[in-house]
């Protein structure tokens, strides 16, 4: 007889057991299908957009500074149409070689870059504005001017 109380208590202690451990499981996996995958908090699309900067230049007229960059001015990215870092880096050798660029290669169209390029269209491109490193209307219209000329 007392085999037998032993022997249902071992019974019932590994039930209670084996519920609560499939219970917790249960439970685990419930909370777990339920968690919804982590999102990147920025997306390659939203990164890409700001990194080109083709100052009111069309795709084709883009194509056609990056093609003149590639033959004077080691450009060796795509021709995509997309002024992006490696077709502003290739500029800027041009605008420190020849048009008073003094800062850094770093593929960013700012302030020093614009002046230079303002220094180039005013030369040749029609470009009366001020050089004051705005890219601004007559700074584009005088930049189109370029693409559709060189």
């Amino acid at each position: 007889m007392r085999s037998n109380i032993v022997t249902r208590a071992l019974i019932s202690a590994t039930a209670v057991v084996g519920l609560t451990a499939g219970t917790l499981a249960a439970a685990g996996t419930s909370f777990a299908a339920s968690e919804t995958p982590a999102k990147p908090a920025v997306s390659a699309e939203a990164v890409t957009p700001a990194a080109v900067n083709n100052l009111g230049l069309s795709t084709a007229e883009a194509k056609k500074v990056q093609r003149w960059l590639k033959t004077y001015w080691g450009y060796t990215g795509s021709i995509d149409g997309k002024l992006g870092t490696n077709s502003w880096k290739a500029f800027q050798r041009c605008l420190k070689a020849n048009w008073g660029y003094t800062g850094r290669i770093d593929g960013a169209p700012g302030p020093n870059t614009i002046k230079a390029l303002q220094r180039l269209l005013k030369h040749s491109w029609g470009y009366t504005g001020a050089i004051d490193g705005d890219a601004g209307r007559g700074t584009k219209a005088a930049f189109k001017r370029f693409a559709n000329g060189i």
